[in-house]
């Protein structure tokens, strides 16, 4: 019995088409991977899918409740991170609406105060306060910071933290999950796919971590980019990988056969034809030149070229019942190069007893010397102080004691954690050609190989989405050569096309690398010379059931 059904759903933004007659059956107990690339339109069936936007022609129709967590989250002003969360998991719409009933019941009316009454209790409202101080104070966000803190106001890993909790705090009979995976360190990263799997209800999610739809679907459902229709595939990542490529080398083999049968065929008509113009041709002289005296010789020359004739029309016929298969269509794929501008300075970055500090975090006293040309992972969980040590390296962030120091001839090539570099009202188009140097025509060219269309790239740039933001950070560290790069989080936000490409790109970077992921196929694709964990860095290392405690 499904919870949640599609049928026939379609939807179109003007004239481009972005979801097209799609069935969708989600079972209890299901645990459905939607992939796509970036900009398809998976978010969208998914906002489809919750009923926050209506289809154009076709159907959605749930059993029960539907939640709805999306990649990026509102922070509303004057908000507590406890008003916050209440928001983001239904509660506080579901208590406004019981208030509303138990006032309208009080007055003779109130006839829906069963129903509201019925959501109140299902989505957990009635004991939502001690729910939200256990599971925040298990992620590092005591009752205290709930109450008197505002979302804004935490650090990126708290943020993450935060998001994990509505996630973890959210009751429905189906869960629409878009990218929950981002910014999750290990620990939160266990906690979410124990989650996912004890669910009781069922769950769709939009992810590109390769390692966690391995670890929790039970089926891949592959949104089209071509057709815009929906296949699924049952068995979870691995199986679905096994079966696409069969599927894509068996759709070769037989447009390949096809086209071996159907250039032969022409080929053949040709020949015959061509067989058939010389023999009418030659009978025609020979009757005309009367070189040949025996009629019946004539006669049977000039059957013969009707034979070929007729052997043409049969090929023909033969070809129009040939069965069309059509080419398979190559998908976009990201083709992503991140050029060297040298080794540069014999050293990078340098830090001498130096002590930052960023909001709850402090770091040091850190001695660290980075050569130029190593490869370094920094590692911790989330909160811990990775931003907060790149920050320091790049001199983004004062010290309060100590020194630092940067090379030279560094030149630094950058994708922070929130994509700043585009949070930004000017377009993209402008960011890039400013920074580049670049005329404007090239620098379309170039955004159009990251798939930025041309109303992308002169939109406000923090008006596109997670996923454009990324890969418009990808395409300016193509465009200019850097002697170091500096990734935070890199693969949040990009298709899985695309990250097997960075992974490609990073292979054969000749620069210094420095990485921040949890991507934990990333971290084990992409080669480091040292990893440093920033816990072995802080003033007040000691953690304790993932608390910080100073």
């Amino acid at each position: 019995m499904s919870v949640l059904t599609a049928r026939s759903v379609s939807l179109s933004f003007g004239p481009r088409t972005v979801i097209s007659e799609v069935d969708f059956n989600v079972s209890p107990g299901d645990r459905v991977g939607l992939i796509a690339p970036n900009g398809v339109g998976k978010s969208t069936l998914l906002r489809l899918l919750s009923g926050e936007l209506r289809p154009e022609s076709g159907s959605v129709s749930a059993t029960g409740t539907v939640a709805h967590l999306t990649q990026e989250t509102l922070h509303v002003g004057g908000e507590s991170l406890r008003d916050h969360l209440a928001r983001r998991t239904g509660v506080a719409e579901a208590e406004q609406r019981l208030q509303r009933e138990a006032g309208a019941l009080a007055v003779g009316g109130g006839e829906d105060y069963p129903d509201a009454l019925d959501h109140w209790t299902a989505i957990g409202a009635g004991d939502f306060d001690e729910r939200a101080n256990a599971v925040c104070d298990r992620l590092g966000l005591p009752a205290d910071l709930l109450d008197g803190r505002a979302p804004d106001e935490l650090s990126g890993g708290q943020q993450a933290r935060l998001r994990l909790a509505a996630v973890l705090l959210t009751r429905a009979e189906v869960l629409l999950l878009d990218e929950p995976t981002n910014d999750l360190d290990t620990d939160g990263l266990d906690l979410l796919e124990s989650h996912v799997r004890g669910y009781q209800g069922a769950i769709v999610l939009v992810s590109h971590d390769r390692e966690f739809l391995a670890r929790t679907t039970t089926a891949i459902a592959e949104l089209d980019e071509f057709s815009h229709r929906l296949t699924v595939f049952g068995g979870g990542w691995d199986a679905y990988v096994e079966e696409k490529a069969n599927a894509e080398r068996r759709a070769q083999e037989e447009y390949d056969s096809y086209a071996a049968k159907r250039d032969s065929l022409v080929q053949r008509g040709r020949q015959v034809r061509e067989w058939s113009r010389q023999g009418v041709q030659r009978a025609t002289n020979a009757k005309a030149r009367r070189d040949e005296p025996d009629k019946n010789v004539r006669a049977g020359r000039t059957r013969s070229a009707e034979n070929l004739a007729a052997k043409s029309s049969l090929v023909d016929r033969r070809l129009a019942r040939l069965e069309e298969v059509e080419e398979p269509r190559e998908a976009w794929r990201l083709r992503l190069t991140l050029p060297s501008a040298g080794r540069g300075s014999s050293t990078a970055f340098t830090l001498r007893q130096a002590v930052v500090r960023r909001g709850d975090v402090t770091l040091g006293p850190v001695d660290l010397t980075i050569g130029a040309g190593e490869r370094w992972r920094i590692t911790g969980p989330n909160g811990s102080g990775k931003s907060t040590l790149l920050g320091a390296l790049l001199g983004r962030i004062p010290l309060l004691s100590g020194d630092r120091s940067i090379g030279p001839g560094v030149v630094v090539g950058e994708v922070d954690q929130l994509r700043s570099e585009f949070a930004s009202d000017s377009p993209a188009l402008r960011i890039v050609a400013d920074a580049t140097g670049l005329p404007d025509v090239e620098v379309r060219t170039l955004l159009a190989k990251f798939r930025l269309g041309a109303d992308a790239v002169l939109r406000p740039a923090r008006e596109l989405s997670p996923g454009e933001r990324t890969r418009a950070g990808l395409a300016l560290l193509q465009a200019r050569g850097t002697t170091c790069l500096v990734l935070d989080e890199p693969t949040n936000h990009l298709d899985l096309p695309a990250i097997e490409q960075l992974e490609q790109a990073l292979d054969t970077y000749g620069g210094t690398l420095l990485l921040v992921t949890h991507d934990r196929r990333l971290a084990s694709a992409v080669r480091v010379d040292h990893e440093t964990d920033v816990r072995d860095l802080l003033t007040f290392p000691r953690v304790k059931g993932g608390r910080y405690e100073s």
